[in-house]
This record gives C-alpha cells, structure tokens and sequence, in this order.
C-alpha cells in the first residue's frame, strides 16, 4: 500500500466576508447593492473571495498527494471529532490557526497564509505553494515544532473549556458579574466587567490592551530606572497565565485590590459566581462556544496539560 493514502489530512478553512454577506442577504446582488449603498468597494470583497477559493482548490490538490484530505469549515470545529494522528492544515487568519488549535490535543498544525498581500501571518508561515515542501518534512517528522501553552477552565460539574490566546469570565451582556476570587493566598468578593486569563500567545492582545489602559497595573511593570514599561508580551511556550480582571467596582459588598496576578501550577486561580444566570466563560472570542457560570459553580483556571503544536 503507498504510504500516502495512510496519511488523514484535515484542511481547516472559512467562509469569506462575502460568503457571509450573501448568507446574511440572501444573494450576491443584494450583497452588493448593500456594501456599495454604505459607499464601500464591493470589488475588494470579489478579490478577496476569488483569490481564498483558488487557494482552497490549490492546497487541497497538493495535500491530495500526500493522504487522504477532509475539508471542514471552522463552524463544524466545535463538534468535530479528529484523530490522534490527523495532520491539521488550517489556511485562513491567525485567528483560524488559534480557533483550530484549542480544539486539538497534540496533533501538529499548519498554518497557511491564502493572502500575503492582505493578512500579516505570524501564525502563518508557509504558503500554499510550500506545502508540497512541507508536507513529506512533517511525516517524516523532520520539521521543528513549537509548543504553545493553553489555558484551561474547568467548573465544579466536570465541563472543560481550553483557550489559546485567552480565556473570558464574565457577564453575557455589558453588566457586571458578581463572583468571590482566590489566588495565592488572597481572597474576596469582587463585582467587575469581567476577568481576562491571557496566555503567551495571547499576551500582546487583549492583555496588552488592559495594561495599556490601567494605571495601576501599568505602576506594576514600570522598570527600575524610570524608563516606560516594556513592550507587553511573555513566550508562547511559558508554563504560566496572566489573569486581569476588569473595571473592578469597590462598595461595601465587594472589593478591588486582587485585579492582576500571575498563574503557575501551584498557584492557579478560583472563581466562584455568584450571579444568577448571566455568567458565562468563553475563550479566543468565541462566544457561542461558552460555559455556563450561575450562581454557586466554581470554575479553577490554570495552565493546560494540553499544548498547541505549531509547524514552524
């Protein structure tokens, strides 16, 4: 038997933005009329469609030398179920590579920029046009892997949620949750917009956003010598989270002070609600994918035994 056909590929991908206009207007005329009465050019959208489905059909021909290819849409990710020896090729943003990755335990990942001229890629380093390349080098084990730490949420009831960049503890809407937090050897009662868990990978977004913004916290990582704080960011491979919680409110009920730490194995951080309904944890931004978080559960974050591995 060739050794090829015993290869199982999975090409993970997405709909454009025009795929999604016409979902949402039933046609591609009434996409148009709709972008172009807004003063927008249409024809951006064509290219950019026109250009991601020929790469589709070019990197599912090339993969189809090397295994056998399944095609999956990235809606499908959180009910796919993938093999232990499945090799992932994800074409698509860096928000796709870090979608796809929270949802794999050690299978490798390739992540494919369709676009060069349009997307930025750091988690994109090959081309279509390298996976003939590429491809042979990862079965036979010969190209360099990247571990990548995740987050993971695991509640009182035994529901697991893991993230790649960060984790979301909060209200559903734009209210408050009400919860009590533990972490180290300190604890309260807290009443915030909500607590973001980043990771390394995650570091330089939604974290460095918070930091920017917080005067308190940005006091914290100021230098020695008065110079203004480093540029936010820690490795994608560091065996430890950062949490923030945000727009903490002080009252007589609840208080302000635990609002940033660092989490280890040995340190991990509890939260326990005590909001009736709207609580929720979502990870990557990705919202209809959430726990439920009511009053009474508790849910401990801490690093992942589960790692990303990115083909580098």
């Amino acid at each position: 038997m060739n050794r090829a056909t015993e290869n199982k590929i999975i090409l993970i991908v997405r709909k454009t933005r025009l795929d999604e206009l016409i979902a949402r207007y039933n046609t591609r005329s009434q996409a148009q009329f709709y972008v172009e009465h807004l003063g927008a050019d249409f024809s951006d959208y064509e290219r950019e469609h026109r250009c991601y489905q020929e790469k589709v059909r070019a990197a599912e021909e090339s993969l189809s030398r090397w295994g056998r290819v399944q095609v999956v849409d990235r809606s499908f990710l959180p009910n796919f179920l993938f093999g232990k020896e499945d090799t992932i090729v994800v074409l698509g943003q860096d928000g796709l590579v870090a979608n796809t990755l929270k949802y794999l335990n050690h299978q490798p990942v390739l992540g494919v920029n369709p676009d060069p001229d349009r997307w930025d890629g750091v988690l994109l380093p090959f081309r279509v046009e390298d996976l003939a390349l590429v491809i042979p080098d990862v079965f036979a084990e010969r190209r360099k892997i990247r571990s990548i730490t995740m987050a993971q949420a695991r509640l009182a009831n035994g529901q697991v949620l893991f993230a790649v960049n960060d984790l979301f503890i909060g209200p559903r809407s734009h209210t408050s949750l009400r919860y009590s937090i533990r972490h180290a050897t300190r604890e309260e009662r807290q009443s915030s917009s909500g607590i973001i868990i980043s990771t390394g990978l995650g570091s330089t977004g939604w974290l460095k956003s918070i930091l920017a913004g917080a005067e308190g916290i940005a006091r914290s990582w100021k230098r020695t010598d008065g110079k203004p704080p480093p540029d936010v960011g820690f490795d994608w491979e560091a065996e430890y989270l950062y949490f923030s919680v945000r727009e903490p409110f002080p009252s007589k009920t609840s208080g302000a002070k635990i609002v940033f730490g660092k989490i280890t194995p040995n340190a991990p951080l509890e939260i326990v609600s005590h909001t009736p309904d709207t609580g929720v944890i979502f990870s990557d931004g990705i919202e209809n994918d959430f726990l439920h978080f009511p009053s009474g559960m508790e849910a401990v974050i801490t690093v992942s035994q589960r790692a990303g591995r990115l083909v580098i």
